[in-house]
């Protein structure tokens, strides 16, 4: 299988278009090999691309890995893990309560002011079912005594440049080894231009990282002594497709 990551990656920096990748797109649906997107967007987020893609049933990561989305599958939206989070949040002391506001604390128009999202993104931003981002204004005093009191519930805080996200614990490579088993995959392959994809590159069998033009770039990594993880020469979707394509070359189904 190949799981890949979207803005920066799979999807052009600017325009949020597939277009470079398209015919890598199509010579690996072509091969029936399962594409899964690994992104920190939700199910109502990605589910427009996932369908424009033609992916069908294959399943997404979503949330960061603390979610997977199984089209066809998930008949109604279960938001269940994420009341749990919300209940727990609300229970924290009221000294430490204010010092957090998540996503779930906001406005769809405040969550477009500090993401950058139109209204109807940062609406589906907001339609979560997994984990729960907000912005912290406390010390990191108070943000220690915060997350240990979370974290005796079971919610784990990882904080990611600009926001805080609250999960059950799960991240992108959980989910990649678990979609892995699921889908019986022989070799995954992990594309990704950030630091954050990190954990996911080094779970792979085979790693890309993507030059980031926009961002902090991926330091080098242990498996790149040996091959493991390589390093695509063009950013975005064009060094997307030219990688996959070369790949499957490799294995031969190019």
């Amino acid at each position: 299988m190949i799981v890949t990551d979207l803005d920066g990656t799979l999807l052009d920096h600017d325009d949020y278009s597939f277009c470079a990748a398209k015919p890598a797109v199509a010579m690996v649906k072509q091969h029936a090999i399962p594409l899964v997107l690994a992104t920190s967007k939700t199910a109502a987020e990605v589910g427009p691309l996932h369908a424009e893609l033609g992916l069908g049933d294959t399943p997404a990561i979503v949330e960061n890995g603390s979610g997977i989305m199984r089209p066809g599958k998930d008949a109604d939206f279960d938001n269940s893990a994420y009341l749990k989070i919300r209940t727990a949040l609300n229970d924290v002391p009221s000294s430490l309560r204010p010092k957090f506001k998540g996503f779930g604390d906001m406005t769809d128009a405040e969550v477009s002011g500090i993401s950058g999202l139109g209204l109807r993104d940062a609406c589906d931003a907001r339609r979560r079912a997994f984990s729960e981002p907000g912005l912290w204004f406390g010390t990191a005093v108070e943000r220690a005594e915060f997350q240990a009191i979370l974290e005796d519930q079971a919610i784990t805080c990882r904080f990611g440049g600009r926001f805080l996200t609250l999960s059950h614990g799960k991240t992108k490579a959980d989910a990649m080894a678990e979609e892995a088993h699921e889908l019986s995959a022989k070799r995954n392959v992990e594309l990704g231009d950030a630091p954050k994809d990190i954990e996911k590159l080094e779970g792979a069998d085979l790693g890309v990282i993507l030059p980031n033009p926009h961002g902090t770039q991926v330091p080098t990594l242990a498996g790149e002594v040996n091959g493991r993880i390589r390093r695509a020469s063009l950013p975005g979707p064009a060094g997307w497709n030219a990688s996959v394509l070369a790949i499957l070359e490799e294995l031969g189904a190019g």
